[in-house]
């Protein structure tokens, strides 16, 4: 692809220019932008370290800002960059063009008005803008093409209208995969329509266990061994892959797409820190679903703080005797393997003194939750995520092998799973952008089907505003987690851009199911109603895999090193 005209020749409304010409004004904004977050930096981090004041979080609300200015920016350079590919590929059609002028059209007038960090909480640029530089660079001519858009109405009925179009497609807009993961996301799309989608509500409402048939079929598509090794008896297949797969499975049920995420955690733990042994006692056997593994991390009182971890492992003998509570446990009483952290070191009181477990643990049956000497539970009620039940767990001397050390070496505990996290926050942002899928599917069929007044809902603006901006940013947050899962696969650092991709996708998730159950609405409100439960569901994103809170902190210091 090639760009031949002279930006200075273009005039007139944004319809009127090219899609070259399109594609390389998103590109230099992206620039541009990426520019003023470099500018930012700078005095914000003179303003932090040489404050007098005493309190470490005082500018706490500035550090989360700047973090969702990035990930804005972030956000809008991957679907340029997606574009961009496109037009190579000879791929950008109508629905792309409009994808990427109404994304940039959006985002750019919240990064000039403030962005909404929560429900009630905006950062607006002159809270950043120490050196007063903001509204100049997003007065440039590149900028102000996206932003002063007469015909923005036009726009998007024509968008709608398309949307209309694709109804029985897997995604609104060509998404970019590669043509073997089309064919996954077809085959996944068709099992999740097939196999979850008739039976999740009622999971859901009867709080049920996701079926162990179900778990089975997963196992023979290899859904567990996605990214494990062919070696290990894994399919081996890219980040790209396992996100298209978990978007697909979250959007029938998201407790089905977080199946994965518990085996990924493990197997990721083995691959990246366990002795070649490990590797191949335990990742063929996760692999083909033989075992359901468990991540066991999370205390009373802890949070997101694993470094002040207290459960205890002492090594007596051949064993390690695991003391303390744990809590937040997923799948818990079913799974076979735990990924336990606990302190082997009392010498210390931080993260330096954790070691990483692979516990393994029997199933529970009709007599126990937790059959197990050494173990007790409870089942934590939720308002949704369930199909696999959240415990609290109390461990008194409940005995682990030696052998069954991560990598046979204590106090890495807690760089074994920060070298999982890249891969874990990217799923994660998966699994928010099929639940926001679904909200958006739920939403788009309500509003073609129900009349008001005389009219379909589609028809009244503000629901047809609702559902643009969410199939807008649906695909928005996809590429930035496309973006970090392409970076993952070549063997890149990509911790700032996984968490920019969870932090975003997950807030999307929330929003996308707000507003499809707005749409509906007082029959939203109904159990009956499939939006109530994604409404629940899509809530604990923003609290799981790091709290959007924390997530923004993580972010905020990665950009300030």
């Amino acid at each position: 692809m090639t760009f031949n005209r002279r930006l200075t020749d273009i005039n007139g409304s944004i319809s009127a220019i090219g899609p070259e010409t399109l594609i390389e004004r998103a590109l230099l904004v992206s620039k541009e932008l990426t520019s003023y977050i470099d500018d930012l930096k700078l005095p914000l981090k003179k303003l932090i370290n040489s404050d007098s004041v005493t309190d470490k979080n005082f500018h706490q609300k500035k550090l989360h800002g700047l973090a969702w200015y990035a990930t804005y920016i972030e956000a809008m350079k991957s679907i340029s960059s997606w574009a961009y590919e496109l037009g190579v590929e000879k791929k950008f059609g109508e629905l792309e063009r409009l994808i990427l002028i109404l994304g940039f059209n959006e985002y750019l007038h919240q990064l000039r008005g403030g962005i909404l960090m929560s429900q009630n909480e905006f950062i607006r640029p002159d809270e950043l803008d120490i050196n007063k530089s903001f509204f100049k660079i997003l007065s440039s001519d590149n900028i102000m093409l996206f932003l002063e858009i007469d015909e923005i109405e036009i726009l998007k009925n024509q968008f709608i209208n398309l949307v209309k179009e694709h109804t029985s497609s897997p995604t609104i807009g060509n998404d970019g995969l590669n043509e073997d993961q089309l064919i996954i996301r077809e085959q996944f799309f068709k099992f999740s329509k097939d196999k979850i989608e008739p039976s999740a509500h009622s999971w859901h409402l009867e709080d049920k266990l996701i079926p162990l048939e179900i778990i089975d079929q997963l196992a023979q598509m290899g859904v567990f061994g996605l990214t494990i090794p062919e070696i290990y008896g894994g399919v081996g297949l890219d980040k790209i892959s396992m996100c298209v797969v978990s978007e697909e499975l979250s959007r029938g049920y998201i407790g089905v797409g977080s199946l994965a995420t518990r085996t990924d955690i493990a197997s990721e733990l083995i691959l990246c820190g366990g002795s070649d042994a490990q590797k191949e006692k335990w990742l063929p056997r996760i692999a083909n679903g033989e075992i359901i593994p468990t991540a066991v991390f999370t205390e009373p009182n802890v949070g997101s703080d694993l470094g002040s971890l207290q459960t205890r492992a002492k090594l007596v003998g051949n064993h390690y005797q695991v003391t303390g509570n744990k809590t937040w446990i997923t799948h818990a009483a079913r799974a076979d393997l735990m990924t336990l952290l606990a302190r082997t070191n009392s010498e210390f009181s931080d993260y330096k003194g954790l070691s990483m477990f692979l516990a393994p643990k029997r199933r529970g049956n009709s007599d126990s939750d937790f059959p197990d000497n050494g173990i007790k539970g409870g089942e934590i009620e939720v308002l949704g995520y369930r199909g696999m039940k959240e415990y609290e767990l109390n461990f008194d001397n409940f005995k682990i092998n030696k052998e069954n050390l991560l990598g046979n070496e204590e106090g890495r505990g807690f760089r074994q799973l920060m070298e999982t996290f890249e891969s874990a926050r990217i799923q994660t942002a998966a699994r928010a952008i099929g639940v926001a899928q679904n909200a958006f599917d739920l939403g788009l069929k309500y509003a073609l089907e129900r009349e008001q007044f005389g009219d379909k809902l589609i028809s009244f603006p503000r629901v047809k505003d609702k559902l643009i901006n969410m199939a807008v940013e649906i695909m928005m947050a996809r590429q930035l987690t496309y973006s970090a899962a392409r970076a993952k696969d070549h063997n890149k650092r990509c911790d700032l851009e996984a968490g920019m991709a969870k932090l975003l996708a997950a807030r999307i998730a929330w929003s996308a199911a707000d507003n499809s159950l707005q749409i509906h609405g007082g029959n939203g409100f109904a159990l009956e109603y499939p939006i109530s439960r994604v409404l629940c569901d899509a809530r604990i994103l923003n609290i799981f895999e790091g709290a959007a809170e924390i997530q923004a902190q993580v972010i905020a210091k990665r950009l300030l090193v």
